[in-house]
């Protein structure tokens, strides 16, 4: 008896532990599923996010034109681009008739004048045999799916990380080489910049050189107005130069975007494409190619309500290269270059150059820099900067460097 007992209790605790296991079998199957079916949903959700932007970005286009490296350039009505999604701006027209240019405005025969307009300097163009855009529509690199999901997050897409433009401080990964001057009332500003393609070291750092118009406190209300070039594999996918502009009303924090990617920025030009490659660059030791950059009215124009300060006038006009630095090798510093990778003191045919650099004065002039103009880096033995004067140049100086060397760890 006692045997049968045992027997009996031993099939008890059997199908108990079984009944158990098979419980627990049915809950983590559960749970599985629910994660599962929550992971759907974000999904979903992301996918849904994405395609919203992606039809708020893309406007029907009147001809769409294939550029040798793959971008698609549509042909959008003007008074249908993003910019004219803004409640203020809805219904409107861009503005009639070309600007009153600034005195001393002499642009460049040939391709290399971007500011006064010429497309020969854009890739796709070429694809097109320099024609632009027809008369009433402006040229719009289309976006797509897969240069949404490189970004951090939809909401981020076409914006830059805070604390970006910090000329008195490094924080933030950004690293610069610099002139500026302050002080006075600036509309507007000019300079010829040679055109590289830096190495950039992972797809979240990039390096630009570009031209920042200035008004605000390196606090939260900082306004810029910024144009140049840019090497971005986040934002664009590839390693080319790209010419690009940025705004923001509040230190990168919440307004502002790239190019057309929000609402803001009026484009007039029919010959120019925001984040569209730039070819041909410099080589080292070889010919150089510069463009010619006026921040000003020419390319396009934002409208004085999206802005607090700049509203009137900037305070401030700054020049030069900027990096970011995410420290991605085991806490080492960037390799990513600054302009052609190589520091100012090798000069020209070596190092990367800003020349002729002009401000536009209250009276609508173009004048060459004050004496007030100062040159600055904040990491030199990674980057570093050289100005100087002559007859033929005006103001002008060399910056750059390689990022990660004996010197910069």
């Amino acid at each position: 008896m006692a045997s049968s007992a045992a027997s009996s209790l031993l099939v008890a605790v059997v199908v108990l532990v079984l009944v158990a296991a098979a419980e627990a079998a049915a809950a983590n199957e559960t749970s599985s599923s629910a994660t599962a079916a929550l992971r759907a949903g974000r999904e979903l959700r992301r996918y849904r996010r994405v395609q919203a932007l992606l039809r708020r970005v893309n406007k029907p286009a009147v001809r769409t034109i294939e550029s040798p490296d793959g971008d698609l350039i549509d042909c959008v009505a003007a008074h249908l681009q993003p910019a004219f999604d803004h409640p203020r701006l809805r219904g409107q027209r861009p503005l009639r008739g070309p600007p009153e240019r600034p005195r001393g405005w002499r642009p460049r025969p040939g391709p290399n004048d971007t500011a006064a307009g010429d497309a020969g300097v854009q890739l796709w163009a070429s694809s097109a045999g320099g024609a632009s855009c027809p008369e009433g529509s402006v040229p719009i690199r289309r976006t797509t799916e897969a240069d949404v999901l490189r970004a951090s997050s939809v909401r981020r897409f076409g914006r830059a990380p805070t604390a970006r433009v910090r000329r008195d401080s490094v924080s933030g990964g950004h690293e610069h080489a610099v002139g500026y001057v302050a002080g006075e009332e600036y509309y507007g500003a000019k300079a010829s910049i040679n055109v590289w393609a830096p190495k950039v070291s992972t797809p979240e750092e990039f390096s630009l050189s570009q031209i920042w118009v200035i008004a605000g406190s390196f606090g939260n209300d900082l306004n810029t107005i910024e144009a140049g070039w840019q090497v971005s594999p986040q934002l664009y996918g590839d390693n080319s130069p790209r010419f690009f502009t940025y705004w923001t009303t509040d230190a990168y924090q919440t307004t502002g975007c790239y190019n057309l990617l929000c609402s803001g920025f009026v484009q007039t030009n029919s010959r120019i494409a925001m984040g569209a490659a730039i070819s041909p660059t410099s080589g080292y030791k070889g010919g150089q190619f510069d463009i010619s950059l006026l921040v000003w009215k020419l390319v396009g124009y934002w409208p004085s309500f999206l802005f607090s300060h700049l509203a009137s006038h900037a305070s401030m006009v700054q020049f030069g290269g900027e990096v970011v630095n995410t420290r991605a090798d085991g806490g080492a510093h960037t390799a990513t270059q600054m302009g052609s990778g190589h520091f100012a003191g090798e000069g020209f045919g070596g190092a990367s150059y800003f020349r002729n650099l002009e401000v536009v004065d209250w009276d609508n002039s173009l004048v060459p820099l004050a004496a007030g103009f100062h040159v600055t880096a904040d990491h030199p033995d990674c980057y570093d900067i050289q100005g100087g004067v002559n007859a033929v140049w005006g103001n002008y100086f060399y910056y750059g460097g390689p990022g990660k060397n004996v010197k910069c760890t």
